[in-house]
């Protein structure tokens, strides 16, 4: 008999012990316990400035050579790490601001459809791999057609340099803009989508700010964007002067590099009685000297970059680099603060695009707004929208994968009874019996015709366990899909060899770190596949950042743990447990880097023997489950003041995709 399993959930204090649980207290009785109240079932799922002294064409480049070394700007002589008082109201904590997290940090944010988290960054893509479908042709500044703007994003990605002209695919004049020399007014000509000569207009005062005005300055040239923005009337504007008579809305989110790529609203006849009284852009492009200046570098950004105090936490891209709105204990105005601590813009609120990491921005409590109409009233008509392009792209990069939501249709909604000798109902220890295919990842490992751990299923062929559940012996196991009664196949149970095993390489026997383990499933004969389709089959959603879900999140854990009496559960068993933060307290030096810890301090809640393996399952804002832990160890059984500890998924994430591949692992960082 091998080192034993970790296990199962648990309600009323046990009876003390004095021994240390661990996952070699194999053969023990644990101590399950019964809630007194009965778990929730888990869903199925400022001031004027002085304008430029001269006019700026935005550059044209004639190639798309991927350039063997580009050129980075110079970082101008200020502190790199962003700098907040300890006591600011809004910015902090100060350990978060020290990392210097930017939007590339993925982590915390998404990735665009033309980049790829690797190692908590965003890196560019191939341009081959953007999706091709529902999308719209981009016409290129070198007069080129590129398929979508996925792609040519990803060739401004990886050339450091604007691309995009308009969307179309009659690709002659260019989209340009300029800094006019005597208003400072910021102007655009756009050209026809259908081939026309095109317009030039002003841009108008709704929508812009300093992400915008950041982007148009680096497009001529200033690699920290902009000072400051300010707007000037139309009606004092010079009448003998060949002005143009209209404007457009243009938002931009700040990874822009030219103002092409940021989304145009409808344009407007400034002359119209409507519009008479009507705004204009006016901008001032950063200047090191004045910025550097005491009373104007209230926070340095990550690139250098200085900006007001104010600036920071609104949602708002003033740094050029997101830093402003990455560390942040509230936000500014109408901003979302997402619970990694970014915050969003009040315009990603409820506009159909995930950038909470949990989709909180788009769930139902923040529902204000009619689909297609943004907050400030524009309706996108007369141009495509980059921000629906990037939309449609992340539907089709999700939809290669489909994860962390259970076929609902397959739940039975039967009550379940357990009789012992009695005839009387058993209460289940600890938790409540699942119905039968009710947790569709869940697994259960078969060693030998003997069931002492579980698992989850994460899609393809690929299972994942705790390493102290498996030996490097593949024909020994089998794994057990839509299993209810542990002694017994219902008939939706599927049985898989499996064909390889994959242990942690630096995994510790003794102190249980790194105790995770993948288990690649037998291919069906002539087929890519391991099991037929299984409606009471699904795959959990493997997360890739350790900020997904904060401590005190109410996630489940599942399986045939062992009850008071000392015998394992004869059906699948569920419980709630709250993530718990800082487990070192509790541990000390046993607690190594990629555990977690998760139940009640009260000893309440927890897994014990014959749970190991196991899946601790948390649900984000959009009713979307990703596998958080693996059922790994802990100080007995429900002992008040030593939560269960789990291997931390999330963790481990570089080394799951190195096995299973992209396809297999990832959602919108992908």
């Amino acid at each position: 008999m091998r080192s034993a399993r970790v296990s199962f959930l648990l309600v009323l204090l046990l009876v003390t012990l004095s021994e240390t649980w661990n996952p070699s207290d194999y053969g023990k009785p644990s101590a399950l316990e019964q809630t007194q109240q009965k778990p929730v079932v888990p869903k199925l799922p400022k001031a004027p400035t002085k304008p430029p002294t001269d006019v700026v064409t935005s550059p044209a480049p004639t190639t798309l050579t991927v350039p063997t070394t580009p050129t980075v700007p110079t970082t101008p002589a200020v502190p790199t790490t962003p700098v907040a008082p300890e006591e600011d109201e809004f910015l902090g904590p100060d350990k978060c601001l020290k990392k210097k997290l930017t939007r590339a940090s993925c982590d915390l944010v998404f990735c665009h459809p033309w980049e790829r988290c690797i190692k908590g960054q965003c890196s560019c893509k191939p341009p081959y791999l953007c999706p091709s479908e529902n999308i719209n042709p981009v016409c290129g500044r070198d007069a080129r057609t590129y398929r979508s703007y996925c792609q040519v994003m990803a060739v401004s990605c990886r050339t450091l340099k604007p691309i995009m002209s308009h969307f179309g695919e009659e690709c002659g004049d260019r989209f340009r803009s300029s800094i006019d020399t005597n208003t400072g007014v910021v102007k655009v000509f756009l050209p026809d989508a259908k081939g026309g000569t095109g317009h030039e207009v002003f841009v108008c005062q709704k929508l812009w700010d300093m992400a915008a005005a950041n982007v148009v300055c680096k497009e001529h040239g200033n690699p920290f964007g902009a000072m400051s923005v300010d707007y000037v009337p139309y009606s004092s504007l010079e009448e003998d002067q060949p002005f143009p008579d209209s404007c457009v809305a243009i938002h931009c989110q700040g990874f822009e590099t030219s103002l092409a790529e940021c989304v145009i609203h409808n344009r407007v006849n400034i002359r119209d009685s409507s519009w008479k009284r009507v705004s204009v852009v006016n901008v001032t492009c950063y200047d090191e000297s004045q910025a550097s200046k005491a009373e104007a570098c209230g926070f340095t950004c990550a690139n250098g970059k200085c900006v007001l105090r104010d600036q920071t936490c609104d949602g708002v891209d003033d740094c050029g680099d997101r830093s402003d709105e990455m560390c942040c204990k509230k936000c500014r105005d109408k901003a979302l603060r997402c619970k990694t601590g970014v915050c969003v813009h009040e315009e990603a609120i409820d506009d159909g695009q995930m950038d909470c990491l949990d989709g909180e921005d788009e769930s139902e409590k923040h529902r204000t707004r009619e689909q297609g109409i943004s907050h400030y009233g524009f309706e996108t008509t007369d141009y495509t929208s980059p921000k629906q392009e990037i939309k449609a792209s992340r539907i089709h990069l999700e939809s290669q994968l489909y994860c962390g939501r259970p076929n609902e249709t397959t739940v039975d909604d039967e009550i379940v009874e357990e009789r012992g000798r009695s005839s009387r109902v058993k209460r289940v220890v600890g938790g409540v019996p699942a119905k039968p295919t009710q947790i569709q990842w869940q697994i259960a490992l078969e060693e030998n015709k003997k069931i002492d751990c579980g698992g989850a299923y994460i899609g393809g062929c690929w299972v994942i366990t705790a390493a102290h559940c498996v030996r490097p012996n593949p024909s020994a196991f089998k794994v057990k899909f839509s299993l209810w009664r542990k002694a017994r196949a219902q008939g939706t149970t599927d049985i898989v060899p499996v064909a390889d095993i994959h242990i942690h390489p630096k995994y510790n026997a003794s102190t249980y770190q790194n105790d995770i383990a993948l288990l690649e499933l037998e291919k069906l004969p002539f087929q890519k596949t391991c099991l037929v389709d299984n409606p009471a089959v699904s795959a959990v959603c493997v997360p890739w950042t350790t900020q997904l879900f904060q401590p005190n999140h109410t996630c489940s854990i599942s399986g045939w743990g062992r009850t008071r009496e000392g015998k394992g559960a004869q059906v699948l068993l569920w419980a709630n447990v709250s993530l718990i933060d800082d487990c070192q307290r509790y541990y000390g030096h046993r607690f190594k880097p990629g555990m977690m810890c998760a139940g009640d301090l009260a000893g309440s809640v927890d897994s014990c023997q014959g749970d190991s393996g196991g899946p601790l399952v948390c649900e984000d804002d959009l009713g979307v489950s990703y596998l958080w832990g693996i059922v790994s160890w802990g100080e007995r059984c429900g002992q008040p003041g030593f939560p269960g500890v789990y291997t931390q998924v999330s963790h481990y994430f570089e080394w799951i995709r190195l096995h299973t591949g992209w396809p297999a692992v990832t959602r919108f960082n992908s």
